[in-house]
């Protein structure tokens, strides 16, 4: 119970901070009737309704997962983060495809299907945002072609 009353907490202050970030967008003179502080205001309103929930309506305490789960988590938040400063430099498909094949590895342990999993996946979201959503994505590294 404790831990969803803290967690609760730390989530009214995240969504507070957040709030008070989108008080700092400026609108220009031609934004649409809603304003752009709009949205994020809704989400730091339902972020902090959710808090509350979580402060005066706690579950009973979880049963917490033992290292080798948390040592997985890790793993998996380091290629996140790995993954989030490779793309520039080395475009889109290669730290896609590695990271989704690492992540794909960590559910369940075959290193084929892992690897065929990443490479599905860094073609078809490669596919799916530069052409469908039309981002400007760099498949590869620049020097590359």
């Amino acid at each position: 119970m404790n831990s969803d009353r803290l967690f609760g907490v730390v989530v009214i202050l995240g969504a507070l901070a957040y709030a008070a970030g989108a008080l700092q967008i400026q609108t220009s003179f031609m934004s649409d009737p809603v304003g752009s502080k709009t949205f994020p205001l809704v989400l730091a309103g339902v972020a902090v309704i959710c808090g509350l929930i979580m402060i005066f309506r706690p579950e009973a305490d979880p049963d917490w997962p033992g290292l080798a789960t948390l040592g997985s988590l890790a793993i998996s938040v380091i290629v996140m983060v790995g993954y989030a400063y490779a793309i520039k430099p080395l475009g889109f498909m290669l730290p896609t495809a590695l990271c989704a094949a690492i992540l794909s590895f960590q559910i369940s342990p075959r290193a084929v299907p892992s690897a065929l999993t990443g490479v599905g996946l860094s073609v078809g979201l490669f596919i799916v945002f530069k052409f469908a959503l039309g981002l400007g994505l760099q498949p590869f590294p620049k020097g590359w072609f």
